[in-house]
């Protein structure tokens, strides 16, 4: 009876019996933040365009790396609207030309995953790795 009402509480969560880990489902990154998507090259140039009003991060994120997806979510937890910066998100992995031109138009070396900040249609700072945070990014917001 009580291994009948274990395995029925295991099971509603997901889990499986014996110590069994219960899969990670990470929270589309999309959803978490007012993400941008970044898909297309012609976009750089409306990047560029807004950045002259406001601010503008472009997160450069590797679907198939757990450093990425660490900083990814990292960003997320500690992001705040009122800093004022536009966020755009780019998964370069189905949009590897789209990641090769932001290295190209911003005078760059590729990363991944990486974050630009964008101003004045200009690169004012970027990073990768674990040396993204929000806190830096916020601190590298040139005062207009």
């Amino acid at each position: 009876m009580i291994l009948q009402k274990y395995q029925n509480l295991t099971q509603a969560r997901g889990a499986k019996l014996f110590g069994a880990r219960k899969a990670y489902t990470r929270v589309n990154p999309l959803t978490t933040m007012n993400w941008n998507k970044l898909q297309d090259e012609a976009q750089l140039d409306l990047i560029r365009q807004e950045s002259a009003q406001q601010p503008v991060l472009i997160f450069k994120h590797s679907t198939r790396c757990s450093i990425s997806a660490a900083a990814l979510a990292r960003m997320e937890r500690n992001w705040n609207e009122s800093v004022g910066i536009k966020p755009y998100y780019l998964d370069l992995i189905s949009y590897r030309s789209v990641s090769n031109q932001v290295a190209e138009a911003f005078g760059v070396e590729h990363q991944s995953p990486q974050v630009l900040l964008i101003q004045n249609g200009e690169c004012v700072y970027d990073t990768s790795h674990m040396g993204i945070s929000f806190d830096e990014l916020k601190a590298q917001v040139v005062s207009a």
